[in-house]
């Protein structure tokens, strides 16, 4: 399902957030047309997601929090980062086992 129909917006709902029409956004859902990349910028902020996201290139949504948390922590240390990222791992294992066990 398209993220804009999942969003509740109509084509021309979406074409006033972003400067189009509804007849536009119509021809770059069917692939009549191609959006520039300035117009595939303005529908992912619209939506909140990655353009990897929108043009299909991965299946993770990642809100503006998620992003603004990974930006953080690579701006570290690579120690610090490392840190991190096993107390990550080891809170993913542990619940993933809470999980499998309340089953």
């Amino acid at each position: 399902m398209l993220i804009r129909k999942k969003k509740g917006l109509s084509q021309a709902d979406l074409g006033k957030i972003i400067g189009a029409s509804g007849d536009v956004i119509g021809r770059y859902e069917r692939g009549d047309i191609k959006p520039s990349i300035e117009v595939v910028e303005k529908i992912a902020e619209s939506f909140e997601i990655s353009i990897d996201y929108l043009v299909g290139k991965t299946t993770i949504i990642l809100d503006k929090q998620a992003i603004e948390r990974l930006e953080n922590i690579t701006s570290l240390p690579n120690d610090k980062q490392d840190y991190i990222f096993n107390l990550i791992d080891m809170c993913l294992r542990d619940f993933k086992n809470k999980q499998a066990y309340a089953i």
